[in-house]
């Protein structure tokens, strides 16, 4: 009768316990989608000077849809690894994936904020891209540490792949997009090596593909709309 007794109590801290990360993970989705996060680290992009070249407004549109569609990546970054920090039962990893969202954050705002400088907006279906990466970012928790950490590396991996292509397309003389997408791409490298360091296995090749294609679907939805 005591066992039955005690175990209610701890049945239902469990269960409040989740309740509160749950609407934490809420919140944190209300103010990365409406951009109020704010970064931690100054933007690599620095103050804006006058004697910044000019673009020409198709390079303007041109830019601002490579920084939408960088925008977009981080928003599906930020939502997958905080849907598998949620889940994860390893206080280690679950440390790593956090970690790695909020530099994440930073990337967020960086973009959002090249986006205004450039007279744009951030993709019009973020809720979207946001409530798919944290759904899959909750079925990626479920599949042990070393494939959890692997749905990062590989997340990385293209990431890093796409902001390669974003330096050669972005138009020569937008040095501000160039800096921040740099800065971007280092970061992600840095998060790529982490995940490999602490046990990330190799994903399935039909998961990377299939990753691939969805991403290709995005960046191209995301570049317009």
């Amino acid at each position: 009768m005591t066992l039955t007794t005690a175990a209610g109590p701890a049945r239902w801290r469990r269960r409040a316990s989740l309740v509160d990360q749950i609407l934490t993970e809420a919140g944190q989705a209300l103010r990365v989608l409406d951009g109020t996060v704010s970064h931690d680290r100054p933007c690599p992009a620095g103050p804006a000077r006058a004697d910044d070249p000019a673009l020409t407004p198709a390079e303007s549109r041109h830019a601002a849809g490579l920084m939408r569609v960088n925008h977009v990546g981080e928003i599906c970054a930020q939502a997958l690894y905080r849907g598998q920090a949620l889940l994860c039962r390893d206080d280690r990893i679950r440390g790593v994936l956090r970690q790695a969202a909020a530099e994440e954050v930073d990337h967020l705002a960086w973009c959002r904020q090249r986006l205004d400088e450039l007279g744009s907006r951030p993709s019009l279906l973020n809720p979207l891209w946001y409530a798919g990466s944290f759904g899959l970012g909750l079925v990626a928790s479920r599949a042990g540490i070393p494939y959890n950490l692997g749905f990062m590396a590989e997340t990385e991996r293209q990431v890093e792949e796409h902001l390669d292509g974003h330096l050669e397309a972005l138009p020569a003389q937008d040095q501000r997009s160039r800096r921040i997408v740099t800065q971007m791409r280092d970061d992600e490298i840095g998060h790529r090596t982490t995940a490999e360091r602490h046990g990330a296995s190799s994903l399935p090749a039909p998961i990377r593909g299939a990753m691939r294609l969805m991403s290709k679907v995005m960046t191209t939805t995301a570049y317009r709309v």
